[in-house]
């Protein structure tokens, strides 16, 4: 698939994905930053991060926890481009997995640290902002399992059946 046309793609699909009604965390933001990261040019790996920023123009952008929400995309981003190199079905759900986990750490932390006034700032405030957050990192980690199995597999399926079906030229066009 073009790069431009690709791009266009993950951008429309992660903004209308977190416009429309869905489950808390339950986005494709997550599987997004991976697969940019897998697929992508490195220089492209920020479009991801682009249609959070313009879902949060709609939604509404909400207090210094963004620093920590952006940041932990980031990092997921990393791990996709690691992935660039090991796409195999172990690693790319290892990876969902990994990238849930370090975005309920890094984020629940973020809600719990000066300047918010959620929880104490002790240890045991910290351990309740994380308790308090397993709803949320449930639904995390369903979306990012099965966006990245979406995401990942089809188009991995449809890069194997235009291959056989297409003619190269048309392929090498598409792809």
């Amino acid at each position: 698939m073009q790069i431009g046309l690709l791009s266009m793609i993950i951008v429309v699909f992660g903004v209308l994905s977190r416009l429309i009604p869905h489950a808390p965390n339950f986005v494709p933001i997550g599987a997004l930053m991976l697969f940019g990261g897998a697929y992508l040019p490195k220089k492209l790996l920020w479009l991801p991060l682009l249609a959070l920023f313009i879902s949060d123009y709609f939604i509404g952008f909400y207090g210094t926890d963004m620093v920590y929400v952006y940041g932990s995309f980031a990092l997921v981003g990393l791990i996709g481009l690691w992935l660039r190199t090991h796409k195999t079905p172990h690693f790319v759900l290892g990876g969902a997995f990994f990238s849930s986990v370090l975005f309920f750490i890094i984020t629940n932390f973020g809600v719990w640290a000066p300047p918010n006034n959620w929880y104490p700032h002790n240890l045991s405030g910290l351990l309740q902002s994380y308790i308090m957050a397993i709803p949320f990192f449930r639904n995390s980690l369903i979306g990012d399992l099965g966006y990245t199995i979406l995401l990942f597999g089809g188009y991995e399926l449809t890069q194997r059946l235009a291959r056989k079906y297409l003619p190269a030229k048309l392929f090498n066009l598409a792809f």
